[in-house]
């Protein structure tokens, strides 16, 4: 037995610093391949691309590797660096003064877990597959405004922002409004099994790799929060957590990404909240202070929530007495008689009918957000640009068609851009046994953001 242990060991061992030493000579080649993720993308349309990343261990080996991973989320003893005069990046993008293509786009090649099972409803490899279309499928928007280009929208990985990495990203940042108890929990991969089922993963949910990718994810949505407020409009090629509350997880969400980021963007120096027992208190301040939430003050968030269910934790977040009541408002655009069937109440709920079609969606969209917007008054808007109300979703009860998703995207964001409002989009919830075809939908709202940039010329905005 201490043989196997020592043999998965010692060849886990090199097949890792096999991998640092392959991508190391990628980004030492072109541009395009300066990345492990890139590379394998843009090799071969025929792939399985969720096998990219080292396999996962044996049980034995997977028990090693878990305490020595989960230490780095729950050390105390991060350094955490903002970069860029406060974004919360790891790497920074194309500049968007100089991108006349595509509004700044946030991604990580994490953001899928690897070795999922393939049977799941949750189709964890969307995230890289959205990636992969982005970088290799003809933009039929660009089409439209150039008949002669037939190039991806986004030309190259190293054109993508890329969020905070999970061991630089601090507790104190998602606490509040998380609970600190919850979230310990949760990176310790120690909830209990009515916990992991409600969450929907199960045994899954312990895994270091989703542990990862779940920071990583509320992460991206913060950054590209910050990359709205600077530039005027931002995407994120995952998020949308919007079912997760304060204390637990459900519906395939686990930190609620909307709450986290609209508590970031409307702190100030003035609060002095509970910051939790994820470090000196002193520090937290200095870290938050230090954090990009805009040239003005943000006093309200709105979040425009059209994924098919509604979103049922981050209304949780502003009723009375919690910390984002008065901050965080919510329009939630959702199947009446769809899942989470015991319903909470979002500022502004908009219940649709079965089988709701293009036509009759967009009329209640447009009075409902024309409302939102006029009473609200708010200084950022966050998209869920969820794809189930699409009529072939796998878990959705509405029938809207490809162009309806594209009129919903492109009236939510120019609408708001139109107002001068900056507009941070998520892609929430989309469900099919084809990954690659419901990546392809969770495409189009990069897509529709891309198009409202060019339209606007948003590249000559100056912060």
């Amino acid at each position: 037995m201490h043989r196997l242990i020592l043999f998965h060991v010692i060849f886990y061992s090199i097949s890792d610093a096999m991998m640092m030493i392959l991508t190391s000579r990628a980004a030492g080649g072109s541009r395009r391949h300066g990345n492990n993720i890139c590379t394998k993308l843009l090799s071969d349309a025929h792939d399985d691309y969720s096998s990219y990343l080292a396999p996962s261990l044996t049980q034995v080996q997977n028990e090693i590797q878990q305490k020595k991973r989960l230490h780095q989320f729950t050390s105390s003893s991060k350094s955490t660096q903002l970069i860029d005069d406060g974004l919360a990046a790891s790497r920074i993008g194309l500049n968007p003064h100089q991108n006349t293509r595509h509004a700044p786009t946030v991604y990580h090649e994490h953001y899928s877990c690897p070795n999922w099972p393939q049977k799941h409803t949750f189709p964890m490899n969307k995230f890289e597959q959205t990636a992969y279309s982005l970088l290799t499928d003809r933009d039929d928007l660009l089409k439209q405004r150039n008949s002669d280009d037939d190039r991806p929208l986004i030309h190259s990985m190293d054109d993508f922002y890329r969020p905070l990495e999970v061991a630089n990203f601090p507790l104190s940042f998602m606490t509040p409004p998380i609970h600190s108890d919850y979230l310990h929990k949760f990176l310790s991969g120690s909830l209990t099994k009515e916990e992991c089922r409600q969450i929907g993963f199960r045994e899954q949910t312990s895994r270091p790799e989703l542990i990862e990718r779940t920071v990583l994810e509320v992460a991206g949505t913060v950054l590209t929060a910050q990359l709205a407020l600077r530039y005027g409009l931002s995407c994120n090629v995952a998020g949308g957590t919007h079912h997760a509350e304060a204390n637990k997880g459900k519906g395939f969400t686990i930190l609620n990404d909307l709450a986290v980021a609209s508590r970031l963007m409307t702190w100030s120096n003035d609060e002095y909240d509970d910051l939790g027992t994820d470090g000196d208190e002193n520090s937290s301040n200095k870290l938050l202070s230090k954090l990009y939430r805009g040239n003005k003050r943000v006093e309200r968030v709105l979040v425009v929530d059209c994924d098919v269910h509604q979103g049922d934790g981050t209304a949780t977040f502003h009723y009375q007495g919690n910390l984002l009541h008065d901050k965080l408002f919510t329009l939630d655009l959702h199947a009446e008689n769809n899942w989470p069937f015991e319903k909470e109440t979002p500022t502004y709920d908009v219940p649709l009918p079965d089988g709701c079609t293009d036509e009759e969606y967009l009329s209640v969209l447009s009075t409902s957000l024309e409302k939102a917007l006029n009473e609200v008054q708010p200084q950022l808007v966050l998209y869920n640009a969820g794809v189930d109300p699409f009529h072939a979703d796998k878990l959705g009860r509405l029938s809207l068609s490809w162009h309806g998703l594209q009129d919903r995207d492109l009236h939510v964001i120019q609408t708001c851009v139109e107002r001068g409002l900056p507009v941070a989009c998520v892609v929430g919830g989309g469900y099919s046994k084809d990954v690659r075809e419901v990546a392809q939908r969770h495409a189009l709202v990069h897509r529709v953001c891309a198009k409202v940039w060019r339209d606007n010329e948003m590249w000559k905005r100056r912060c």
